[in-house]
């Protein structure tokens, strides 16, 4: 067992996890909402330090990250647990397991050591920690970060952003870029289908991009429920609002988990969202999860040139060098060889 960081102790034996914005108060013997930090006599641990379910070689832009070191490949690792309970989880059978097998924890051992060997002798540039959400093994990851760090490895979050700014602050220093899921701009989606707020997730965008984390944003268009035109351009006018050449992925929802009944996001609804992003100022607005011409290409907002094709997970650069469109020269925001 791994004692936790980010948590105090409280009266009655109990502790308060910081780690994320639940603050979880947790009574001797007893969990966090994650399922996997464990309050044992007074002493908060978690109990997936090391116990990975998933060690994989992805392209980057499986993640998706478009302006992080693109054609690259990405080392990419998660243990059981999550502090969301989403609907549509497309992971649940992982992020869910500790609730739905009774508190059990599965996972292969691994020291943080064997990760970034991992990743090195795979030819990965990075390391992604993610299928589920990676701050509830934060412990794991950091060390893994801190190691990656010191060995020329970049680190990579896919995140809901629920993290305390404690964490985030913490994080920030080893972190090279993080894609945050804001799925959606209501709170009662949020409260209905997450079991979360809102609230920290848009903070946490703001503070990852002031830390100098490189953020890319995803939103998850799912008919019915986030979709309409006034909350699409309510999301592009807040990342608007922190940055401009935050990416923005709109993709597509496929009906998964607890949400079977929802239909899958029609192409056209994807590309009216794409077109409100760009309307709305945002430089670089991507579709995602469907097969449409174009709507996975980088072009230049000077020029228009396109300076990266997208198929599938693959990018063939075409008009970009050192990180400056070779037509007409104007730096391209991003994480580039």
């Amino acid at each position: 067992m791994h004692e936790a960081l980010f948590y105090t102790q409280a009266e009655g034996g109990k502790v308060i996890c910081g780690l994320c914005h639940h603050r979880c108060r947790i009574a001797a013997g007893g969990r966090g909402r994650c399922g996997v930090r464990e309050n044992q006599g007074g002493r908060l641990v978690s109990l997936v330090y090391g116990r990975l379910v998933a060690e994989n070689v992805d392209p980057i832009e499986k993640k998706p990250m478009f302006h992080f070191l693109p054609g690259s490949r990405s080392f990419s690792i998660a243990t059981v647990g999550c502090n969301f309970a989403c609907l549509h989880c497309q992971n649940a059978q992982i992020s869910q397991y500790p609730h739905l097998h009774h508190g059990q924890i599965s996972g292969v051992g691994r020291s943080p050591a064997a990760v970034v060997a991992q990743a090195e002798q795979a030819g990965c540039a990075s390391i992604s920690y993610t299928y589920v959400e990676p701050t509830i093994f934060y412990e794991f990851a950091f060390d893994c970060a801190v190691l990656a760090r010191e060995r020329g490895v970049k680190n990579v979050f896919v995140s809901n952003g629920y993290m305390t700014a404690e964490a985030a602050r913490h994080l920030a220093p080893v972190l090279d870029g993080i894609n945050i899921d804001l799925k959606s701009f209501d709170a009662g989606f949020y409260q209905q289908v997450c079991k979360a707020r809102l609230e920290p997730v848009l903070d946490n965008i703001r503070l990852f991009h002031e830390l100098g984390v490189l953020v890319e944003v995803t939103t998850l268009v799912i008919p019915g429920l986030n979709d309409r035109d006034d909350e699409l351009q309510a999301i592009a006018r807040f990342l608007r609002s922190v940055s401009v050449n935050i990416p923005w992925h709109v993709s597509g929802f496929h009906p998964t988990y607890k949400m079977l009944e929802r239909p899958s996001t029609p192409v056209a609804t994807l590309n009216r969202a794409r077109e409100i992003g760009l309307a709305e100022g945002l430089r670089f607005v991507y579709t995602g999860n469907v097969a449409e011409p174009g709507g996975e290409d980088t072009r230049c907002p000077g020029c228009s040139t396109l300076l990266i094709h997208r198929s599938g997970f693959s990018s063939q650069p075409l008009a970009l060098h050192e990180g400056r469109c070779t037509n007409c020269q104007l730096p391209i925001f991003g994480v580039w060889r």
